[in-house]
């Protein structure tokens, strides 16, 4: 039987993991509404492999969330995604290269990123 700390671990894991492959395959299946949503892009290449990697985070995090142990490396790959996705949504949206609709992403980011906080030091009290 799972402890609570992992059962809490893990609940982080599916909720990133779903929410990454989500948003990876997006531009992969319907580049027209990912562009109409998110603003112009003009490497559409590179719109796609950005999505290729989303997704395979999302799935090794949504993978690992059904393991019987707690596994701290993924939960702090998943921490570091949260910190780099919010800082290039928010870099680059104040530098005038991206859409507000970024920010949305920061913030549930930065979200993501105090429950995983909270989650190690303070034991998961959420």
């Amino acid at each position: 039987m799972r402890s609570k700390k992992t059962r809490r671990h893990n609940l982080l894991l599916k909720i990133q993991g779903t929410y990454y492959i989500l948003t990876g395959v997006w531009p992969l299946i319907s580049m027209s509404t990912f562009l109409q949503v998110t603003g112009p892009k003009t490497d559409l290449w590179l719109v796609k492999t950005v999505g290729m990697l989303i997704l395979v985070n999302g799935l090794v995090l949504l993978n690992t969330s059904f393991s019987v142990r707690r596994n701290n490396a993924v939960g702090f790959l998943a921490m570091g995604l949260c910190i780099g996705f919010a800082l290039v949504d928010t870099i680059f949206y104040f530098q005038g290269l991206i859409s507000p609709v970024y920010l949305l992403d920061a913030a549930f980011e930065l979200l993501l990123y105090i429950l995983w906080t909270v989650n190690y030091t303070w034991g998961g009290k959420i």
